[in-house]
């Protein structure tokens, strides 16, 4: 042992720096052999090996941490729990058993546009989204920001009878989020059976603070937090997000769309709410949601499929409404691997007339950045309403490193003043409406969990017109001159983030 001591006391300083020089080759060409041994984008595996290189030690560590590309084998994990929920579904599908009701709806309300071109863009959707029937007989109902959706849901929730299926990205330890808890709690404890599951990254200030504490034992309340770092399930990642929004009350009324559990949603004085929209539906297309719901939970609990393929969480939904709707499901899992980027782009390309997108977050793929540009050439009215202000400052930049392409090509861009704008939308020709969770930036098209809902129904589709027309009123338009006139370290500083996109 000695014999060592005084070798290192020995050694002169070149002798640690050629063995610092040794590890920093050895792990930067583990990192090449990871990027090259992994299909990913070439742009993607030239960024990681560019900052392995030129950042010792912190480099390969985000790399380790962010880099390797585990989203698809552990979403293998969600696929497989996938199958066997649906596996489990169909065996109840039978004569006499309690989903009878689930394959009848299928057989006898899935319906077609009456436009032309409405079935034609149909038509191209069916196959993308061929588990997910277009359904007729729904109502549904435009709610915009907390002010008006809150006190609606909490109304739905105030008259369960037999359960509550409440799904967010994230809630906050704060005045609405224990006002949603503490009613969930009240029925609970009436006996109403309550499922409540948050995403544990989006809502980490409530892990990390005391919130849930006074409600884990509250008879017939589960609390379930969807976490990337599950030992039992194999899971440490942090890509894996579930960004849905989704309450199913009774199996009868359901909610959806972007709208989280925080008190920023909600309006005070002197602090408009974040603008933000939503939908309530009835109708037999709440069973779909219903269904996202539970097959999330399955994956999360591995809870008895007979319980929760019960038949009370499917109950007979007569025809209350003339809307036709199919759910469009988005993640990394093989089955719906990027669908919603597909229905995108499809929507993009069939438009004809106008088309109207919304989002907080502009940071799309490159063929749907193509299709926006291809629509306007050739002579769609395209307009695009994003927030002057982005809460992601990283987003905000990406996003604006697109917009001299897409005013050339002809796409009207406003920005829309304070509060701060976290709506998403997409209206193809009058004739659909496309409202949920997914932004139109690269982690919601290829990394989250998602939740669409494809709407065909005038009165639906003219309603969300007029509050993206609203937005839109309240919004500063850009004009191509300014804005390649702007300063060019801005320049600079939006193509830097641009370009950290890969790294998702």
């Amino acid at each position: 042992m000695s014999f060592f001591y005084n070798l290192l006391a020995y050694e002169t300083p070149w002798f640690w720096i050629g063995v610092d020089a040794t590890l920093h080759v050895f792990v930067f060409l583990l990192v090449v052999y990871s990027c090259l041994n992994t299909r990913r984008e070439a742009t993607s595996a030239l960024l990681w090996i560019f900052v392995a290189w030129s950042f010792p030690l912190i480099g390969p560590l985000l790399y380790l941490l962010f880099g390797i590309n585990r989203v698809q084998r552990k979403a293998w994990h969600k696929q497989r729990a996938d199958n066997e929920f649906l596996t489990e579904r169909q065996a109840r599908e039978s004569e006499s058993l309690p989903l009878v009701y689930w394959r009848a709806v299928h057989e006898s309300l899935a319906a077609e546009p009456a436009e032309p071109s409405a079935q034609a863009l149909n038509s191209t959707l069916s196959p993308i989204l061929s588990d997910y029937p277009l359904l007729g007989g729904n109502a549904i109902e435009p709610l915009v920001d907390g002010d008006e959706t809150y006190p609606k849901m909490l109304e739905a929730i105030r008259h369960a009878r037999h359960h509550i299926h409440l799904q967010t990205f994230i809630i906050w330890n704060d005045d609405i989020g224990r006002e949603f808890l503490d009613l969930l709690a009240e029925k609970a404890r009436q006996g109403v059976k309550v499922r409540f599951m948050f995403d544990s990254f989006g809502s980490m200030g409530a892990v990390l603070s005391p919130l849930f504490l006074g409600y884990r034992h509250v008879p017939n309340l589960q609390i379930v937090g969807w976490t990337q770092t599950n030992l039992l399930k194999r899971l440490v990642q942090f890509n894996l997000r579930n960004h849905r929004k989704i309450m199913v009350v009774d199996g009868a009324t359901a909610f959806m769309g972007g709208i989280n559990l925080r008190q920023e949603n909600l309006s005070r004085p002197g602090a408009p709410a974040i603008r933000d929209y939503h939908v309530a539906v009835r109708g037999p297309i709440v069973q779909e949601l219903q269904y996202s719901f539970l097959r999330d939970w399955y994956f999360m609990t591995d809870d008895d499929p007979e319980i929760l393929l019960q038949q009370a969480h499917f109950p007979h939904l007569p025809a209350v409404g003339p809307a036709l709707i199919r759910v469009a499901n988005s993640g990394p899992t093989p089955d719906e691997m990027e669908v919603i980027a597909q229905v995108f782009f499809e929507c993009l390309v069939a438009a004809r007339r106008q088309l109207l997108v919304v989002t907080p977050y502009f940071v799309p793929t490159r063929d749907i950045l193509q299709a926006l540009c291809s629509a306007a050439r050739r002579g769609v009215d395209v307009r695009l309403i994003v927030p002057r202000t982005n809460n992601h400052l990283y987003a905000g930049l990406a996003g604006q490193s697109l917009y001299e392409e897409l005013l050339k090509a002809g796409v009207r861009i406003y920005r829309r003043r304070a509060p701060f704008m976290h709506a998403k939308a997409l209206i193809v020709d009058d004739a659909l409406a496309m409202v949920g969770s997914a932004n139109l930036d690269v982690r919601s098209l290829r990394l989250n969990y998602e939740s669409n809902l494809i709407v065909y129904d005038p009165g639906y589709v003219n309603a969300l017109k007029q509050i993206v027309l609203n937005d839109q009123a309240r919004s500063d338009e850009l004009d191509q001159a300014t804005w390649q006139n702007r300063s060019a370290p801005h320049r600079l500083l939006e193509n830097a983030c641009y370009l950290l996109t890969p790294m998702l």
